[in-house]
């Protein structure tokens, strides 16, 4: 059979190859009164116009067909009836006799970088016109000859569903009859003609690993109960409140009992009663967002809308959040804009240039992860994360982002060496678009959600980062204290006995912890890749393992900050964390890891009832020291205080195995003092060195620069928590030292 020869943009049809499909498909007039009618379907045998039956013809050699005839015989809206090559029957409305549908204001803000809500424009949304339903597909693919909509309902077959495109390079196509549940990928023809396979970069859903293909997902219609929840929330003063984190990597917490993943449902339930036992105020989910490598925990990312397959669906993440709420347990999602893995189906390489990415690896790779990193510079690029970010709170009504690796942002000489980075315009290291991107982030997210807490994983000395953007600032909630956490633990990695010449790694953290909004993380970070588990960090026997441990936790409590404790670490797991295992439950048959949990959850209360422990965890005014230079028995005395309601708590701690009897310390107001909480308690673990159940009174003798003084019981690797409970001398007032035996 000889080949028709077409015109140039027949031919780019026929070629797949063409941007603009809607120029000769569909219904096209010819004439005052005729029309032509052209439909493209390489897997036909024949074709005919539903209204009236009337046949389409095809055109010699190709898989084109066409219809002509007088206006008034079809409509604008037109089905055809078509038979494939199977001898199966088709029937449906023509993708080619619907308008554009994406508003040109809304493709303008999208362009300007200003649509802040993105995810409603692009990706596929269930869509109808004039009562016909179907989904319409949208993606930003500026540099591509052509993309189509591909998948099982079109063979995969890219010729079929050729999209158009608007001057800003967003493409977009109406397919009427689809319906949620539809898996599809877009087909993108580069410049060079290489075919690029890729999931939708605004997909909601997608198949679960190793299948990579995005997943239509019905308009959200979930029932939520949390009302009251995101109520309170919009004014809840996090500065002067207790903040207790739990960070959980929901593959590896608990799994099933054939070791399979639970759903979202099951993992909110089991959680939520855990996390409230132990007092913990939030959740913190490693990345949930779609990622294909399970050992990567989340961090590389390629579904920055979707809640990951592997636990569920989206409306069950959705219920496990509505059901955290509705238990006054706050969920922060790890969030991760610094950088996205290589996959080809993924964001790299997009439309066939280095879309997403910057194309010189100086500023677009990062070598230590083999990843890519952000154009931060380009509008589009920026309007996708921000959206991203707004989308988890709006639509999932997450109460927070972790925004991971924000120090790899800032500084385009990250982990590299002279000649592998390029300086910005004024000669400096900073990352002038990465800064502008993360103070746009911090300033619309506030603004169109207000309550929600933004926290930055930032380990440098960047000045300002939960300020304010208008005085300089990042504008970020709270700052992990990496700082704290690296001091901490190096202290406590020591012998006893070589502590008091380091008793500086300690006190150092008072020096700046009222500079930022400090959080204090023990995470997943510390408890993998050969660093041990927090028990194993710890020196000693068993014994003093975990009385140091214990100790740690005892000191992160009453210490000014926010807290998070990772999965495990509450426990006392002694293997390092493992993402492919689940947690080491089965310690908590023995008494001493019981102990353990046990304080961490006493911890919590106390932290939460005592508000001298959290009102102030930000300014000066919550803490002062008593005594931080006793570094020979390595001791330190603080205290806690709410100057509003007038409430103190006296802190001390012995970081050596050997217990202080009649310490003296200095206290600023006389009367009785009870012991409220002592590491060193049975009910723990610990060795029993107690306080008297009766109270501590007051000496006259002035100490430590203080008025009044007391004789405490310091325990072994333990600390203490005294509180000034009665202001008058009683019948059990000790005036003079006790002598011991």
């Amino acid at each position: 059979m000889s080949k028709t020869k077409l015109s140039t943009e027949l031919q780019s049809l026929v070629d797949a190859k063409c941007s603009d499909p809607f120029a000769v498909l569909g219904r096209h007039p010819k004439d005052d009164k005729q029309v032509v009618v052209r439909a493209f379907l390489p897997h036909a045998e024949t074709v005919a116009l539903a209204e009236g039956n009337m046949p389409l013809t095809r055109i010699e050699g190709t898989a084109l067909f066409e219809w002509h005839g007088l206006a008034s015989q079809v409509p604008p809206c037109y089905r055809l009836i078509w038979r494939d090559q199977d001898h199966y029957e088709h029937i449906g409305y023509d993708p080619y006799c619907y308008g554009p549908q994406l508003p040109d204001y809304d493709l303008h803000l999208f362009s300007e970088g200003k649509h802040w809500h993105a995810y409603r424009l692009l990706g596929a949304r269930v869509h109808e016109i004039e009562n016909v339903a179907g989904v319409l597909f949208s993606v930003w693919a500026p540099n591509a000859e052509r993309v189509s909509v591909v998948g099982d309902f079109n063979r995969w077959d890219g010729r079929c569903h050729q999209m158009r495109v608007h001057g800003n390079g967003v493409w977009e196509l109406f397919i009427p009859g689809l319906e949620p549940g539809l898996v599809y990928k877009y087909e993108i023809r580069a410049k060079n003609g290489d075919i690029l396979l890729k999931t939708d970069p605004y997909g909601r859903f997608y198949e679960v690993r190793p299948n990579t293909a995005s997943i239509v997902t019905a308009n959200d219609k979930f029932n939520w109960h949390d009302q009251k929840w995101l109520k309170q929330r919009e004014k809840f003063d996090w500065q002067h409140k207790p903040i207790s984190i739990y960070e959980v990597h929901l593959g590896s917490w608990q799994r099933g009992s054939e070791g399979e993943l639970l759903n979202y449902r099951q993992l909110a339930v089991a959680l939520v009663e855990y996390a409230k036992t132990l007092g913990f105020t939030h959740l913190e989910l490693l990345p949930v967002t779609e990622h294909p490598y399970d050992k990567s925990w989340g961090y590389q990312t390629t579904g920055y809308y979707a809640p990951t397959s592997r636990f569920g669906s989206p409306e069950d993440f959705r219920w496990f959040v509505d059901y955290c709420h509705q238990h006054e347990i706050g969920v922060i999602l790890d969030w991760v804009p610094a950088h996205f893995p290589k996959d080809a189906h993924a964001l790299a390489w997009f439309d066939g240039t280095s879309l997403y990415e910057h194309e010189d690896p100086r500023l677009g790779e990062h070598r230590d992860w083999s990843t890519l990193i952000f154009n931060f510079g380009r509008y589009e690029v920026k309007n996708f994360l921000i959206s991203s970010a707004l989308f988890w709170l709006e639509e999932y009504h997450v109460d927070g982002l972790r925004v991971d690796a924000v120090a790899s942002m800032l500084y385009l000489d990250y982990s590299r060496e002279e000649g592998e980075w390029i300086p910005n315009k004024y000669g400096g290291r900073e990352n002038l678009e990465a800064i502008d991107f993360l103070r746009s982030l911090n300033e619309i997210t506030h603004q169109q959600v207000p309550g929600v807490l933004i926290m930055a994983e930032e380990s440098t000395a960047w000045p300002q980062v939960t300020k304010p953007p208008y005085v300089g600032g990042l504008g970020f909630d709270l700052k992990w204290n990496m700082g704290w956490m690296n001091d901490t633990l190096r202290y406590m990695e020591k012998e006893s006995i070589y502590r008091q010449y380091h008793q500086g790694e300690l006190t150092f953290s008072l020096i700046y912890a009222f500079t930022e909004n400090f959080l204090l993380p023990f995470s997943h970070d510390e408890v993998v890749h050969g660093k041990q588990s927090m028990l194993y960090k710890m020196p000693g026997d068993e014994w003093q393992r975990f009385a140091n441990l214990r100790l740690v936790y005892f000191y992160m409590f009453t210490h000014p900050g926010k807290k998070l404790l990772f999965m495990g670490c509450e426990f006392g797991q002694g293997r390092e964390w493992d993402s492919s295992q689940v947690l080491d439950w089965y310690v908590l048959a023995y008494p001493i890891h019981q102990g353990l949990q046990h304080l961490v959850k006493t911890l919590n209360h106390t932290y939460q009832k005592e508000t001298a422990l959290h009102a102030n965890d930000f300014t000066d005014a919550g803490f002062e020291w008593i005594d931080c230079h006793d570094a020979h028995n390595s001791v330190l005395i603080y205290i806690r205080k709410d100057p509003e309601t007038g409430a103190f708590l006296i802190v001390a701690l012995n970081f050596t195995p050997v217990p202080r009897e009649y310490y003296h310390i200095g206290v600023p107001a006389a009367g009785r003092y009870d012991e409220i909480l002592n590491s060193d308690a049975q009910e723990f673990g610990g060795s029993g060195v107690i306080n008297s159940p009766d109270g501590i009174w007051t000496q006259e003798q002035a100490w430590m620069n203080r008025p009044h003084s007391l004789y405490i019981t310091l325990p072994p690797l333990g600390g203490v928590v005294l509180k000034h409970s009665q202001t008058a001398p009683g019948p059990q007032a000790v005036l003079t030292p006790p002598k011991k035996n």
